[in-house]
This record gives C-alpha cells, sequence and structure tokens, in this order.
C-alpha cells in the first residue's frame, strides 16, 4: 500500500513539473513573438523616416552647418561670412594680438600674417598694413566720415549712406571688426586707390597670398556680388585650403560659401 502511494504520488509530482515546464515554454514563445513584432514595426518606421528625408538637406554636426554640396563649413570661423546681409554676431570676440606699427589682428592669423609679410620683404618689396583690426566705435567714425563726405558733393543723407557703404562698411558688417582682414599697401605708395594694383607689393600679393591663407578679397569683377568696391589693397585670411580654391578659380567668398 505504502510503496503504491509513493509511486502514484511520483507520477503526480512528474506530471505537474511537465505541466509547468509547459507553460512556461508558452510563455517564452510569446515574449519571443512580441519582442519581435515590435522590433520590425520599429525597423519599418525608421526606413521609411529615412526615405522620406529630403536629399541635399544641411547637415548640423556638433553646432555647425556644412554647405550640402560642398562640405564647406560655413560656421567655421575663418570662413565666416560678414557683408552687409550677414553682419556680426552679437557678443563674437576673439583674442588680438598687436603687430608692431600699432595695429593688431585676430591671434590665430598673426603667425602666417607675418611669414606673408616676411617673404614678400624677402623679394626686396616693402609692404605696409595700413588697416586692420576695428572696433565698432572705429568703424562708425569711418563710415560717418565717408557718409558727409558724400554729402558734401550734394548727396542727401540716403544717398550718402549708399553711395558711402560701397567703400566703408556701416558699423557691425565690416570684416575689419573680425580681426581677419588687413589691408596693405607699398610704403612708396599709400593711397587707397585702384592705381594701388600697379605696385609691386600688390602684384606679389595677389600672386602668393593664397599661399600663406589669404585671399583679395574684393576683385574687380565681384562688386555685385560683395556689396563692396573693388579694393586692391583689402586681403582677408579664410585658411589656405579656401584660399588657394578662391584666388585660383576666381570667385569671391560669397561664391565659395554658395551663400
Amino acid at each position: 500500500m505504502n510503496r503504491y502511494m509513493t509511486a502514484s504520488s511520483g507520477r503526480g509530482k512528474r506530471r505537474k513539473r511537465m505541466i509547468f515546464y509547459d507553460i512556461l515554454m508558452i510563455i517564452i514563445c510569446l515574449f519571443v513573438f512580441v519582442c519581435g513584432f515590435t522590433c520590425a514595426r520599429e525597423f519599418a518606421k525608421t526606413q521609411a523616416g529615412a526615405a522620406k528625408k529630403p536629399a541635399g538637406s544641411a547637415r548640423v554636426n556638433s553646432g555647425t552647418q556644412e554647405n550640402a554640396q560642398t562640405g564647406t563649413d560655413a560656421s567655421a570661423w575663418n570662413l565666416r561670412l560678414v557683408n552687409a546681409s550677414h553682419p556680426i554676431d552679437e557678443g563674437y570676440s576673439f583674442d588680438i594680438t598687436l603687430l608692431k606699427n600699432g595695429q593688431s589682428v585676430d591671434s590665430r592669423i598673426f603667425r602666417e600674417l607675418q611669414d606673408m609679410m616676411d617673404a614678400a620683404r624677402s623679394e626686396g618689396l616693402s609692404p605696409l598694413i595700413c588697416s586692420s583690426y576695428r572696433t565698432e566705435e572705429k568703424q562708425r567714425a569711418l563710415y560717418e566720415a565717408k557718409v558727409a563726405s558724400c554729402m558734401d558733393q550734394g548727396d542727401l543723407r540716403e544717398e550718402a549712406e549708399k553711395q558711402a557703404a560701397i567703400w566703408v562698411a556701416p558699423p557691425g558688417t565690416s570684416e575689419h571688426q573680425l580681426g581677419l582682414a588687413v589691408d596693405i599697401v607699398a610704403e612708396s605708395y599709400q593711397l587707397l586707390d585702384r592705381h594701388q594694383e600697379k605696385t609691386a607689393e600688390q602684384q606679389w600679393l595677389m600672386e602668393h597670398c593664397s599661399e600663406y591663407g589669404f585671399i583679395l578679397r574684393y576683385p574687380t569683377d565681384k562688386s555685385e556680388m560683395t556689396g563692396i568696391g573693388y579694393e586692391p589693397w583689402h586681403y582677408r585670411y579664410v585658411g589656405r585650403e579656401a584660399a588657394e580654391e578662391i584666388m585660383r578659380r576666381g570667385i569671391c567668398l560669397e561664391e565659395y560659401l554658395d551663400l
């Protein structure tokens, strides 16, 4: 009797364990099925979203925007565009380095500017930096002086401001306020006029400036794009790679950035 009850009890326990394991397997299978279905649905959504993303859209990465066609980072400090439609950002700041003649520039361009000037002098030339970084107050004074000069010639204030802006950018829209632009003249000819391009210093600079990361910022045939008249003395630092392409192609910074 005891042996029969013991055997019967053992079979009952085994049957319960089998039922338990069967139920457990069913639960596991259902769990795997639900997870697989959910993952497949999310993957399908991701693929559909990628297909809807417009081609050629700007890529945003670490706070910088790139030109979709060229990959040029238009927000890089050396490529920062400043003109009538792209004023300097409020609060923009940088470290400056004083030059021997009292001028100053953004410290990041000092070494290459110095190398360019030294190279020109080694050729027996005498380039002179007559203007570089300007405060907003300095830029405003220069602009107002030009406006007054135009008014003295008979222009009304509104027209005088338009004419003045062709040669002296209004405050907040001048590259000189970036510390990346320098006006370079020949010591033997220090007038800021078209004849400056005929000096040996300007001829050398136009040919070699890109080797040091600089460009002739306002070429003779790009005034409609830049908004500034031809200035064969105004050089802007953009970095060697950009400078060599800009000068080689004969384009201006606006064209290079495709803005």
